[in-house]
């Protein structure tokens, strides 16, 4: 049996500040833009709702025909720009739209669990969390 790594969240702390939507964009784009990053806020009936790819789902892995994306040892699902045709087949498959493209980027890109908006979130509304794979 594997493990997922993969960001739980508490959306009942969420104050919807875009502190980890920053982070997020910073870490990966080097800039910061909400429209980069891999995690959504957005205001809900109940507060904010945090939208960011869960690890689990995996609909884009079998959606891919190049197959592009993978699931590393970690158990997190990875998108191989080297091989990916930028065809976003796996951006229109994501039911809560987690895999994202914003061009002028060729390619989809993905939360990675890295864990660097979890660290910086004042609210620790998001946090890095591992379990057993459902296989």
């Amino acid at each position: 049996m594997s493990t997922v790594k993969f960001l739980k969240k508490h959306e009942e702390r969420c104050t919807g500040c875009g502190t980890c939507m920053r982070t997020c964009s910073t870490t990966f784009f080097k800039t910061d833009d909400p429209g980069r990053s891999c995690i959504s806020i957005n205001p809900s009936q109940q507060g904010f709702a945090i939208s960011v790819c869960d690890q689990r789902c995996r609909l884009c892995i079998a959606e891919c025909p190049v197959q592009a994306i993978t699931v590393s040892a970690q158990g997190t699902v990875l998108v191989n720009r080297k091989i990916c045709v930028g065809c976003l087949a796996c951006v229109a498959v994501c039911p809560i739209g987690a895999m994202k493209h914003q061009p002028p980027d060729a390619g989809p890109f993905k939360c990675i669990a890295c864990g660097a908006c979890a660290r910086k979130c004042p609210e620790n509304a998001i946090e890095i969390a591992v379990e057993e794979a459902q296989e």
